[in-house]
């Protein structure tokens, strides 16, 4: 009977947009508990895990009648049509792709729960448990489980076929359904994730240390560490070189859920325009997206240090606006920063006469950072 459900189900799913199905056993996830425990002693952990480490590795504390987990993968695009101009005078920030289209969170909560009311009808004492990226288990973990991919020296969970450019989820049911069959592929010797880091987050194959990672940075809210400034470009949320350079990944580009689909204004913004929208604006136009989580502030400090990047003069006057006005001192810190990175005169003019002003003892400390690219342009020249 299970066994011809099972079959049902991955057929149903297949309708309704979902890439890969797979089924994977409750039993506690033992060597990732291991790798837990590590991460956390090493202070590798990003500190946006969700419950115990016991409860992130025993499905039975999540639900006490589990008896499989149903894993799902849908890929998401890495092309965009109508890509928009980045040019001197109008330069743009990147969204990372992971968080184009609509919030992913929604789109796969969506499709597990289609799943659900398929089981549901079917099994009348039918039980579950949805979790998308934010509940406890870890969904790398039940995905290689599950046989949805094997994991990579990058930690991605990576399909043969779909490359790691895919969103994860998972839903533990009361049903017993066969597990199936983990994948038996490898990175082999491949080490292009790795070498390719910018940071060294990637500390040895298949770990991360989150807390040097630039996707994770780009959602920190203070001020971002001298060291990551310079290796951002213009990402203004996430980040993703160990993505990009994996040999998996190469012509990838699948274009299977329309809810995934980029709007080019929305996942390239013009940075000058991100730092003069509202709140409300914000939400408005952003809110729908992964990337809008943690708010506009760290979006708006990442866009500054986006300007400072290109060096985009004509960006200056509005980055002295935000040195003297803007309420925030993360924003003002980093405008000053980002000022006497594009080194204009009329930029190292105003940090002067603004550092009379300030008292934010951290803010200062940036408007000094700004002056010294000063010092430094006429050591250079002479």
């Amino acid at each position: 009977m299970y066994e011809a459900l099972r079959n049902e189900l991955i057929e149903y799913s297949k309708t309704i947009g979902i890439d890969e199905v797979g089924f994977a056993s409750v039993e506690p996830f033992q060597d990732l508990k291991t790798r837990l425990k590590e991460q956390q002693e090493l202070g590798y952990a990003s500190g946006f895990e969700k419950g115990t480490i016991e409860e992130r590795t025993t499905p039975s504390l999540l639900m006490s009648e589990a008896k499989s987990i149903i894993a799902i993968a849908l890929s998401y695009p890495t092309r965009m049509k109508n890509k928009l101009p980045n040019k001197k005078g109008e330069r743009r920030g990147m969204f990372a792709r992971a968080s184009w289209g609509i919030d992913y969170h929604i789109v796969l909560r969506d499709r597990l729960e289609k799943l659900a009311d398929f089981l549901s009808e079917k099994i009348p004492s039918f039980q579950y448990k949805i979790m998308v990226d934010t509940g406890e288990l870890s969904d790398r973990a039940v995905a290689e489980r599950a046989g949805i991919g094997f994991s990579g020296k990058n930690t991605m969970i990576i399909h043969p076929e779909l490359g790691s450019y895919i969103y994860l989820g998972e839903m533990i049911t009361n049903i017993p359904f066969t597990p199936s069959q983990p994948l038996n592929v490898t990175c082999g010797d491949c080490t292009k994730c790795l070498d390719a880091c910018p940071t060294g987050a990637l500390v040895e194959p298949g770990r991360l240390n989150a807390q040097q990672c630039l996707a994770f940075q780009t959602q920190t809210k203070g001020f971002l560490d001298d060291e990551y400034r310079d290796k951002l470009g213009n990402y203004v949320y996430g980040f993703e070189t160990c993505q990009v350079v994996c040999p998996y990944n190469k012509g990838v580009d699948f274009h299977h859920n329309e809810e995934f689909e980029p709007d080019p204004e929305l996942v390239t913004p013009k940075l000058t325009d991100l730092l003069q929208v509202s709140n409300r604006q914000f939400k408005e136009r952003f809110g729908m997206m992964a990337g809008s989580w943690r708010g506009k502030m760290p979006i708006q400090r990442n866009a500054i240090i986006g300007l400072a990047h290109y060096k985009e003069e004509s960006s200056v006057g509005l980055l002295i606006e935000l040195m003297t006005t803007d309420p925030r001192p993360v924003i003002r810190g980093t405008a000053a920063w980002a000022i006497g990175k594009i080194g204009t005169d009329e930029g190292f003019h105003a940090i002067s006469t603004a550092l009379q002003e300030e008292s934010d003892k951290e803010v200062i400390e940036e408007m000094k950072k700004g002056l010294s690219f000063q010092k430094l342009e006429k050591e250079q020249e002479g």
